[in-house]
């Protein structure tokens, strides 16, 4: 039975990282839970934090490496696609949905940019199509999207040094922010609150929600928690938290 509720409530879907050869049932999995427990909900925002589009192909670490052997940049454009349809399928009407768009996304861009060869050829609107397609809104790779008084970007960085800020303490980054914010990139999850005169912040990272395990990260690093985080009663900034994880949902809809 679907949450029926007149308050504004949120709902963050961290990094996808769709590829080719990856398992993509969890796509499913999150558009049905929305659509049975939120559809009813008036004031629904749905945030993609970007990197749906994981582009192996266009890897600057991989190039030149023997895992780079077979990867073809039509197959990764595809896959996101594929995983595009299945996420958006069953999700409500009348949600916004807003989509950032990810350094994954970026390497399109960036590509491009390096190689004038591929201009026309490699294009950001292989990405941007799919997803207006299926009434998305697009924001440029690192442009801050304020909703309801929180800042959603990919990642936020240090302005002087262009890295993301980054660190187990998040009382500290949300002070070096100084509002609320989601931001996704980071694998796993952090979530934390100071409360200020002016009004709570709170500070939400969350860049998993994937069933397959990155290589890159090795095989001590893929225990961190992984799903979509629902925000209720969203105002202003301040929000009460539900974190929904992946192996939650499979045994809900992984039948």
């Amino acid at each position: 039975m679907s949450v029926k509720s007149d308050s504004t409530v949120h709902i963050a879907i961290p990094d996808t990282q769709i590829a080719p050869d990856v398992p993509t049932e969890h796509l499913s999995w999150v558009s049905r839970y929305i659509w049975d427990e939120y559809r009813e909900c008036d004031d629904l925002t749905i945030v993609h934090l970007g990197d749906h589009w994981d582009m192996p192909s266009l890897s600057s670490y991989d190039r030149g490496k023997r895992q780079m052997e077979g990867r073809r940049y039509v197959e990764d454009i595809t896959a996101g696609a594929r995983g595009v349809d299945q996420l958006s399928k069953h999700l409500p009407e009348h949600a916004r949905k807003v989509f950032l768009l990810g350094n994954h996304e970026h390497r399109i861009e960036r590509a491009a940019e390096d190689n004038a060869q591929l201009d026309g050829l490699v294009t950001l609107s292989h990405v941007l199509d799919p997803l207006e397609d299926w009434g998305w809104e697009v924001y440029p790779y690192l442009a801050p999207v304020t909703i309801h008084g929180i800042v959603y970007s990919h990642f936020f960085y240090n302005p002087m040094t262009g890295r993301p800020y980054s660190g187990a303490n998040l009382e500290t980054r949300l002070k070096t922010i100084g509002h609320s914010f989601t931001m996704g990139h980071q694998q796993g999850l952090k979530w934390g609150r100071i409360d200020t005169v002016k009004g709570p912040h709170l500070g939400l990272v969350a860049g998993s929600c994937y069933l397959h395990d990155p290589e890159y990260l090795g095989p001590q690093a893929v225990s961190y928690w992984r799903g979509i985080i629902v925000k209720h009663d969203v105002d202003d900034g301040d929000y009460s938290p539900m974190f929904v994880s992946l192996s939650y949902l499979e045994r809900r809809y992984g039948w």
